[in-house]
């Protein structure tokens, strides 16, 4: 959490070096290095959200699923 002094500070900044400001904490963030562990345990949620019961879609079923889509967007 910032503390209300450098709040009120970065405040004051004109835009243009409040923009700078970003610039240099994305790139500070940018050049920190991420874990391979700390990837790989992302990686396994997202797979994990992915799961269902279901069989995977065959390519029959994901056509008639695009053209339903089409049809409720285009023709309603």
């Amino acid at each position: 959490m910032l503390s209300p002094d450098l709040k009120a500070q970065v405040f004051k900044l004109p835009p243009s070096h409040r923009l700078a400001l970003i610039c240099l904490i994305v790139e500070s963030l940018q050049e920190s290095p991420v874990s391979q562990s700390e990837r790989s345990a992302a990686i396994g949620r997202m797979r994990g959200l992915l799961k269902t019961d279901r069989p995977t879609p065959t390519d029959e079923e994901v056509a008639a699923m695009l053209e339903e889509r089409r049809v409720e967007k285009y023709l309603q």
